[in-house]
């Protein structure tokens, strides 16, 4: 599954794996780095999925042009 396909919550769970892993130090210093790249990679992923939403709620709650505020459901 590519990096863009992950589901937010599935790409947070891989972040918090990977974290502990890093905290552990049990890892080679080439294994540590991959595992920081994806990571980063994963971080840029998760910030780009709620950027888009802050997008859509913005939409959803401008006050539309007669007057009404619109709120999300």
């Amino acid at each position: 599954m590519a990096m863009n396909e992950l589901k937010l919550e599935d790409a947070l769970k891989r972040l918090s794996e990977i974290v502990r892993v890093l905290e552990q130090n049990d890892s080679s210093l080439e294994d540590s780095l991959k595992l920081f790249e994806e990571g980063i990679k994963l971080t840029r992923n998760c910030h780009q999925k709620l950027s888009e939403v802050e997008k859509k709620i913005e939409i959803l709650t401008k006050v539309q042009p007669d007057g009404v505020e619109t709120r999300p459901l």
